[in-house]
């Protein structure tokens, strides 16, 4: 994304410091409190990722994992048969019940030609009586299969329902082609089994859908900027995965799953992905709701904060009468529960102030304000000595009103944008973002020693259509 309401909340939040004033004197600099880890309470969202599978997907890759030679037995000491069998012609797979759109079975129609060696005889003191006929046939197996899903595979029951000659299998005795038919088909008992559990391997290992989830989720989990301007980038960090069972319908096999994760939205550079497919856990449950709950928490470090705050605002000048500053550098930190604000000022006055205040939100009106927004007491002390005109107010005035900001664009921007994101957007092959979503809500904002945090919490349905298998 390239542009999104959550930055622009907390920047916005920013954006209101550096709109202050101060002048360039020798104060002192309230120290911030110790840096520690930023520790926050992250509400979970939850997002539905529904599988697709096509049977015709099913099928290619079926067909590239089962391919020409697929069963071969050389001993014909044990009873008397060697057989070699190899699909003749692509695989075709299809529902069983095309009539019923929610069955659960599958029927897959085999192709293939075959050699038996067919030994005939006995051995008797040590000498060998057998009369050895080679038969060379093909046909169509068609077997029918029971699906259910197990650990991210497709889990098939096969059993061969027919075996269908195209060719009467034949046999040259005495000069005549004589019926074999009755020699061939009781040693299809014998490969029977073996055929069944062919199939069943490589539909299984056709349709092990983990790798193209865990990919997709990986995608999506990567950190992506939202925007450019104020350096923002979107973090998603998955937790669980909840998923129903699977059924077929008409052409496809449907899954329907749902992430748990957390979303975190980062100020500055961009941050470390936290994907780690070893520890993201499936679970199985019966029904996925449809409405989805998004808690995103923005989060800015005062570092970059004050690198963004001094991007945009540097230059800003304010006046009282005839007397003027410029802000040169602005920077901000948390100190004893309050945002220090550092201006520095060049003009009537060089130096550097600092002010203080509590961030505050108005849902009411959609505003970010500050709350008892002053001079620190070192500055203002100064400022009462050097600068009275500054220290009178009339700039601080001028900066609590400028320090009112309402949100509303922003989070109806943001949604805007969002809602482009939610329109089969695509960001790899195969996977698919849609959705639908209500107004952005503004929850509260709060500050730790080392990071300015916003959380805001949006209602809707997102889904993550995974289509296809590679």
């Amino acid at each position: 994304m390239k542009k999104t309401a959550f930055p622009l909340i907390f920047l916005s939040l920013l954006t209101i410091m550096s709109c202050s004033t101060s002048q360039k004197l020798a104060t002192l600099k309230p120290e911030p409190d110790d840096a520690s880890p930023i520790v926050y309470n992250n509400v979970p969202s939850f997002i539905n990722m529904p599988i697709n599978v096509k049977l015709k997907d099913i099928e290619n890759k079926t067909n590239s994992f089962l391919n020409g030679l697929i069963y071969e037995d050389n001993d014909i000491e044990d009873d008397d048969i060697e057989m070699k069998i190899w699909k003749l012609a692509p695989i075709s797979i299809k529902n069983s019940n095309e009539v019923n759109s929610n069955s659960d079975k599958i029927t897959t129609v085999l192709p293939l030609k075959a050699t038996i060696k067919y030994r005939i005889g006995t051995k008797t003191m040590g000498v060998n009586l057998y009369n050895t006929k080679e038969f060379h046939l093909n046909g169509i197996v068609t077997l029918n299969s029971k699906v259910n899903l197990n650990n991210w595979k497709l889990k098939t029951q096969t059993e061969l329902k027919s075996l269908d000659w195209n060719e009467s299998p034949t046999m040259s005795v005495f000069g005549k082609n004589m019926p074999v038919t009755y020699l061939i088909n009781p040693s299809i008992k014998l490969f029977k089994a073996k055929i069944e559990k062919k199939i069943d391997a490589a539909i299984e290992k056709a349709t092990d859908f983990k790798p193209n989830v865990l990919a997709a989720l990986e995608k999506i989990c990567t950190p992506f900027q939202m925007n450019e301007a104020y350096e923002s980038w979107l973090r998603i960090v998955p937790a669980e995965i909840y998923s129903t069972a699977s059924h077929l319908k008409n052409d496809s096999f449907v899954l329907q799953m749902g992430v748990k994760c957390n979303m975190e939205t980062i100020i500055g550079q961009v941050p470390e992905t936290q994907f780690d497919a070893e520890k993201i856990v499936l679970k199985a449950v019966s029904k996925i709701p449809n409405q989805i709950n998004a808690n995103i928490v923005a989060v800015s470090s005062y570092q970059d904060a004050s690198r963004i705050i001094k991007k945009n605002f540097a230059g800003e000048t304010f006046s009282s009468g005839s007397r003027k500053v410029t802000v040169q550098d602005v920077s901000i930190w948390h100190k004893s529960g309050k945002m220090v604000i550092a201006l520095d000022l060049i003009g009537s006055l060089n130096g550097t102030i600092y002010l203080a205040g509590f961030p505050k939100y108005n849902s009411e009106k959609k505003e970010i304000y500050f709350d008892e927004l002053d001079y620190v007491l070192d500055t203002k002390n100064k400022l009462l000595r050097t600068a009275n005109w500054l220290a009178q107010g009339i700039i601080l005035k001028k900066i609590q009103q400028n320090c009112r900001y309402s949100i509303q664009p922003n989070l109806d921007e943001g949604k805007k944008t969002m809602l482009n994101y939610l329109n089969n957007y695509s960001p790899m092959k195969g996977v698919f973002v849609n959705g639908k979503m209500e107004d952005i809500q503004f929850q509260k904002i709060e500050l730790s020693q080392n990071a300015i945090i916003a959380f805001v919490k949006v209602n809707g349905v997102i889904n993550i259509n995974v289509d296809g298998l590679e």
